[in-house]
């Protein structure tokens, strides 16, 4: 976490180091990522940014929180449109408007998404408890479709939770990479033709876990 001597700036200054650390991180990753460049487009000394931060890996955490908080701001006045949605349904919500949220932050979100999801930091020791949150909110959300009938019951809860959970960082890299291709971000995520492409791989995962008549049932 920032220091209070970082906390304590006027927030001018502040949001100037939080850009240039956002942008380091959107541009090189985490581990080509220059403690020296966000310094320099930032206007502040290299003695300032460790009164300010442990090291890059600190400034880095303190994006990620920032990011969580305005989603959870984001996600506070949004509802699904159906309250007869099921498990599927709202789980697509979901990708949906975490794509619309992406749309208003695309370069934190591609920030943050460049380190954990393109570099696979996402999955080491150093964002365990992040990854951790996300397979047990998914385990939550399969158990309850099974219980619906949603879902095959012979299913493997830990198996389900490994597409889901692959395929919406899978839905997220996609973004990423070819968002950072794009000269305006925002107008193609909002397109006719990547909201076609992820509409399509929501109904590849969700027709490989939806409930069928035997197919995963045993025979005797």
């Amino acid at each position: 976490m920032p220091k209070r001597t970082f906390l304590n700036l006027p927030e001018e200054k502040r949001q100037a180091v939080v850009d240039a650390a956002v942008d380091e991180f959107a541009d090189y990753g985490f581990e080509a990522s220059s403690i020296n460049r966000i310094v320099a487009n930032s206007g502040i000394s290299k003695g300032s940014f460790y009164q300010y931060f442990e090291d890059k890996m600190d400034v880095f955490r303190y994006l990620m929180d920032m990011l969580a908080n305005e989603k959870t701001v984001f996600f506070k006045d949004k509802h699904p449109p159906s309250t007869n949605l099921d498990t599927f349904g709202y789980f697509h919500w979901m990708i949906k408007t975490g794509m619309e949220f992406s749309s208003t932050h695309p370069r934190l979100v591609q920030a943050i998404s460049r380190v954990l999801l393109v570099e696979g930091m996402y999955y080491g020791k150093d964002f365990a408890e992040y990854h951790q949150m996300a397979i047990d909110a998914l385990a939550a959300m399969i158990k309850q479709a099974i219980k619906n009938g949603e879902v095959d019951p012979s299913v493997d809860v830990d198996l389900a939770v490994m597409i889901m959970d692959t395929w919406s960082n899978a839905i997220t890299t996609y973004i990423i990479k070819e968002g950072m291709k794009q000269k305006d971000i925002m107008k193609w995520l909002r397109s006719a033709k990547t909201q076609e492409t992820i509409d399509k791989m929501l109904y590849v995962m969700e027709y490989g876990l939806r409930k069928t008549e035997s197919q995963f049932v045993s025979k005797k």
